[in-house]
């Protein structure tokens, strides 16, 4: 399969499953500029040695089946193609893929998780995941990555006909882990997609979400939360494709960083094409910054072609914690300390509070309080 063109957006121009079709990133490009690239340990350039391994548990809905395909399987890349070189490295390299599917009009009785666990990150892991749900399917997938990985791989979600899927994925990597990894959602006519995106762990992870429309009355939310300790680079890079009429997106992606050279990225992209009159579209990020030495880089793009929608916007704000809030509650006899874990609860508690699973609610409000607990005994250094 070779390149194929997107001439109408400026943002998204080229999308291919062959590797030599992209250049290697010199860092000078505009989708590469933030990254560090020395810190890829050579998923972008080739030299990686694809030795590693992560290896995939699941634990399944009774209704849904769950099988391992080979490459040559018909199911794979039907949803997404890779649009920069460390997706189609990561489609040219993968061993076998892993298919989670619900039958038509199935509705799962309980979450279907998969549990990623890296091995060891002096090597690198190829792999890929496709979700389907069939027409009128309702279902929650989390996706739980831990353990130490230098990893690269694609998930891509099928969205039928008035289908539902809500997918969490957690990076609860180690910290001496780097992950890259695209996220596609393809809806169908009618179809609910929510996500949120939890980003804790790991030394680098980029993470690239993002959704297209087969038919109109798609609909799709995405949520995110990061916290970035000193050291860490995490980076949230967004796409919504709005090609059809009759859309509805929110992006809604949150942050907290603390310590020197701790670095968040996100970029969000909506792109309004020329046929899709009537879309629906609102782009919102917010970082709080706690220490000294940190890096928020925030960027919102709308790129709209026609004049006939609905609604689109987009927002942007970084900043410290603010004084009045802490002065107000500290006049009230609450410590400074506890004042503070208080405003950064109730930023981030906002987006926490969507997650449905209940079980991982906790465990990412148990990982902020002790992100918490790190800045205020030492400033929250990793070391790095």
């Amino acid at each position: 399969m070779g390149l194929q063109q997107r001439p109408v957006s400026t943002l998204h121009e080229r999308a291919s499953y062959d590797v030599a079709d992209f250049e290697v990133p010199t860092g000078r490009e505009e989708e590469w500029r933030f990254t560090p690239l020395r810190r890829l340990r050579g998923l972008h350039n080739g030299t990686a040695d694809g030795d590693g391994k992560v290896l995939v548990e699941i634990e399944a809905a009774p209704e849904v089946t769950v099988e391992t395909a080979g490459r040559g399987d018909a199911r794979l890349g039907r949803a997404y193609v890779p649009a920069d070189r460390v997706s189609a490295q990561a489609w040219a390299s993968f061993a076998e893929a892993t298919v989670v599917t619900v039958p038509k009009e199935t509705v799962a009785s309980r979450p279907t998780v998969l549990r990623l666990n890296g091995e060891d990150a002096t090597a690198a892991a190829y792999g890929h995941i496709t979700v389907i749900l069939e027409p009128f399917a309702e279902a929650t997938v989390v996706l739980a990555h831990r353990g130490s990985a230098t990893y690269a791989d694609n998930v891509e979600f099928v969205v039928g006909d008035g289908a539902r899927l809500s997918v969490i994925s957690l990076q609860d990597w180690a910290d001496d882990s780097v992950h890259v990894s695209h996220q596609h959602a393809r809806l169908g006519r009618d179809a609910r997609f929510v996500s949120h995106n939890v980003t804790l762990g790991g030394d680098l992870v980029r993470l690239s979400p993002s959704v297209s429309y087969d038919a109109p009355g798609g609909d799709a939310e995405l949520y995110g939360v990061y916290f970035a300790d000193g050291g860490q680079h995490l980076e949230h890079r967004l796409l919504v494709d709005h090609a059809v009429p009759h859309c509805r997106s929110r992006v809604d992606y949150r942050g907290a960083l603390q310590d020197q050279d701790a670095h968040v990225v996100w970029i969000g992209d909506v792109i309004i094409r020329a046929e899709a009159e009537g879309t629906d579209t609102y782009e919102l990020n917010r970082n709080l910054v706690l220490t000294d030495g940190t890096r928020v880089d925030s960027v919102p793009n709308l790129e709209i072609l026609t004049g006939e929608v609905a609604g689109a916007g987009h927002a942007s704000a970084s900043g410290r914690l603010d004084d009045e809030h802490l002065f107000y509650l500290q006049a009230r006899g609450i410590p400074h300390d506890e004042a503070r874990r208080m405003v950064v609860r109730g930023f981030l508690g906002q987006l926490i509070e969507r997650i449905e699973v209940e079980d991982v609610r906790v465990k990412v409000a148990e990982a902020i309080e002790a992100e918490l607990d790190r800045g205020a005994a030492d400033g929250g250094a990793r070391g790095r």
